[in-house]
């Protein structure tokens, strides 16, 4: 994967969280607030705990970290996946989610 097709997947996935969100705020009782700089987006829950989503350009990852731990998703030319065999990245992120906010949550690209 080319630097160029990296970048091109990663704001895909960085722009489907926002809009996810967007998505849950108003179907939803969940209040999750984004804030997006640059290549890292965090999710902030009612509880104030976080999600921080970032962008790691030269190894051509994408980072998640959540209270249960932290992540790394590698694009597959189809998914993003974690490096560890631990899953896709959006049933991970709905999971990981789900479990701050304390009530069921779906993300989806």
């Amino acid at each position: 994967m080319t630097d160029l097709e990296f970048m091109d997947q990663a704001e895909r996935l960085l722009s489907g969280i926002e809009q996810s969100c967007d998505r849950l705020n108003d179907d939803t009782d969940a209040d999750v607030d984004n804030q997006r700089v640059g290549g890292m987006v965090t999710l902030t829950f009612p509880n104030r705990s976080q999600i921080v989503v970032n962008l790691q350009k030269p190894l051509h990852e994408v980072w998640l970290a959540a209270r249960c731990g932290g992540f790394h998703y590698r694009f597959d030319g189809a998914q993003w996946m974690d490096t560890k065999g631990q899953g896709e990245f959006w049933d991970s992120l709905s999971r990981y989610a789900s479990e701050q906010a304390g009530l069921p949550l779906r993300f989806a690209a």
